[in-house]
């Protein structure tokens, strides 16, 4: 299995792409989604998917896709250096169980820890867990290697980041690395965010 992921600045852009990907044929079980809290994405009417932080692991189950759809299985959660997240699947599941682990033993924790897990360069995880914590959505899937091109190619129809360039910006900025000790953007801090890359949105 190879994993495929995209960073969008738009919640809708994101979500797209989940559907496009369920709409190919991939499973539900093997797709991820993670926003913002800031997004104001909706988990109201969903039963009780709370999980206090990331790590405490009561709740996390049910983040996984359900046969409704990965999006109807949307709950928060809380990350270290993000804050409150939105997220659905196994990319937040193994976030939570790998900040847990992080905790006790010390190994890259939440989001970063979970995509390099995965086989993501740890230089591309520290940016889409850093676009997370500005906002931003993460998609991400576990295809089969020879479906890693046609779901790679979902994920840049719905106007991901250029993660290359969103690097050099956040580096032109002073940033070197995602800080888990970090405190979470603040609904200000966001919004000046989404204006500096309100064209991509």
């Amino acid at each position: 299995m190879r994993m495929v992921a995209g960073l969008y600045d738009n919640y809708d852009d994101a979500r797209r792409a989940v559907m496009a990907l369920e709409d190919a044929g991939i499973p539900s079980d093997d797709i991820s989604i993670a926003t913002n809290k800031a997004n104001g994405v909706d988990v109201e009417g969903q039963g009780s998917r709370a999980a206090e932080g990331a790590g405490t692991g009561a709740g996390l189950g049910a983040l996984v896709g359900g046969a409704g759809g990965l999006l109807t299985g949307l709950g928060m959660l809380a990350i270290p250096g993000v804050g409150p997240v939105v997220a659905a699947g196994w990319l937040a599941a193994t976030a939570a169980g790998v900040a847990a682990g992080a905790a006790a033993g010390g190994a890259v924790g939440g989001i970063v820890g979970a995509m390099v897990s995965e086989g993501v360069p740890e230089e591309d995880a520290q940016v889409y867990a850093e676009g997370i914590r500005r906002g931003g959505s993460v998609v991400a899937a576990r295809v089969e290697e020879g479906r890693a091109a046609a779901a790679q190619s979902i994920l840049d129809r719905a106007r991901p980041v250029d993660i290359a360039a969103r690097r050099a910006s956040y580096v032109e900025q002073g940033w070197t690395r995602f800080d888990e000790n970090a405190d979470p953007y603040t609904l200000e801090q966001i919004a000046a965010e989404r204006e500096r890359y309100r064209s991509s949105l």
